[in-house]
């Protein structure tokens, strides 16, 4: 018997970051959108933890107990007694180290995954309990759909979005450390007074009325400056995607995928076809918004 669960990739449209706490995070307002490209984890019963995982740029995928789908089953199993000896295989489909969530994604399939393959019968709130543990985007990767993450992202009120909203990805060679990019936050923020991080309020208006325009108007990312200054060559992704016809444009999280925001699913295809003809990212990837959370197919 095995379990397959498959869970969505997210957008930021609003990345608002305060100072760094004494803990070494960041208060964040941060309102996460659910996007339509997927990983699928599967648990199989084993006689060890063991993970695999396929697709693209699986090689950069950590194959270890720092994996965050390891990790996710090793709490769940520690929870209730259970020896965590299962498979994890991961499909890869969602950008690995694009500050699109990947790894969190993967924690959360593979934490509900083992939910259902144990049979622990854990509430939503157990599972939301432990992915907080695992990390501050895990959460809104079990849940889906749009919502506010404040705290360092973890607590979460979730959105009502109004309509669909189309996007463009467009996926550039090799990751950005997610700790570098808050690293050159904190060297670029030095001597600056950082304002408390909220959300805001026309940008979750445009999400509830599902006015793609006005949510273009109000994208926002304060890693993205940071994001730039290690990576100066994603502002001719970003030049290339806005030219091409793209509502808006932004890094996606902490980078270095670049999110385009586009009125129609046609003009998201020709968007994509541009910023492939540009030479400026290894690939694009068109996607739709909001997709459901976590889910067992």
């Amino acid at each position: 018997m095995s379990v397959t669960v498959r869970v969505p990739a997210k957008v930021n449209v609003q990345l608002a970051v305060g100072g760094v706490r004494s803990d070494g995070f960041h208060d964040l307002a941060n309102v996460f959108l659910a996007v339509g490209l997927y990983d699928e984890v599967t648990v199989t019963p084993a006689e060890s933890l063991r993970i695999t995982c396929s697709g693209p740029d699986a090689h950069q995928v950590p194959l270890d107990r720092t994996n965050l789908a390891a990790r996710a089953a090793g709490l769940l199993a520690a929870r209730h007694g259970i020896d965590p000896a299962v498979h994890i295989h991961i499909a890869k489909d969602i950008p690995v180290a694009g500050g699109m969530a990947g790894g969190s994604a993967d924690g959360a399939g593979a934490l509900l995954a083992c939910d259902a393959l144990w049979g622990t019968g854990s509430s939503r709130d157990e599972l939301l309990a432990i992915c907080a543990e695992l990390g501050s985007d895990v959460p809104f990767s079990l849940v889906g759909g749009a919502a506010l993450g404040t705290g360092r992202g973890e607590q979460l009120t979730e959105l009502e979005v109004g309509g669909d909203f189309h996007w463009v990805f467009a996926v550039a060679d090799g990751g950005l450390s997610t700790p570098a990019v808050y690293r050159e936050f904190d060297r670029l923020a030095e001597g600056l007074d950082v304002p408390a991080p909220v959300a805001s309020p026309g940008l979750l208006d445009a999400l509830r009325t599902g006015d793609a325009s006005a949510l273009a108007g109000a994208l926002l990312n304060d890693l993205q400056p940071a994001a730039l200054s290690l990576r100066p060559s994603l502002a001719d992704t970003l030049a290339a995607g806005t030219a091409a016809g793209a509502l808006a444009s932004l890094v996606s999280g902490s980078g270095p995928t670049t999110a385009f925001l586009t009125k129609t699913p046609d003009d998201a295809q020709q968007v994509a076809e541009a910023l492939l003809t540009s030479g400026t990212c290894r690939t694009a990837r068109v996607a739709g918004s909001p997709a459901g959370g976590a889910l067992v197919v």
